[in-house]
């Protein structure tokens, strides 16, 4: 059994791969796929640090804020407990 000869890749015929490879379209789309590469690295960083920074915003502000609430809530519960111990009528919570 004798197999084909293979064609060496001095040969002056470029092979269909090597032909494909350097097309326009295929560096085209290389550039495009490395374009799209660098604008999702850079999307996902901005994306970071604007998580970042809402994170930390939230943080500083609010939370003391839902705190002092939870606070107040409380002391206005206590006061009507206390109320109610001491005979009062009891009374709503207090409107704002």
């Amino acid at each position: 059994v004798h197999l084909p000869a293979r064609r060496s890749a001095s040969n002056s015929d470029p092979s269909i791969l090597t032909k494909i490879t350097s097309s326009a379209i295929v560096s085209r789309g290389k550039q495009a796929a490395c374009d799209a590469a660098f604008v999702s690295k850079k999307l996902i960083r901005s994306t970071g640090k604007a998580a970042w920074i809402a994170g930390t915003t939230f943080l500083i502000l609010f939370v003391p804020l839902i705190i002092e609430m939870d606070r107040e809530q409380q002391f206005n519960e206590l006061e009507i407990q206390q109320a109610s111990l001491l005979g009062a009528p009891p009374t709503g919570p207090p409107h704002k």
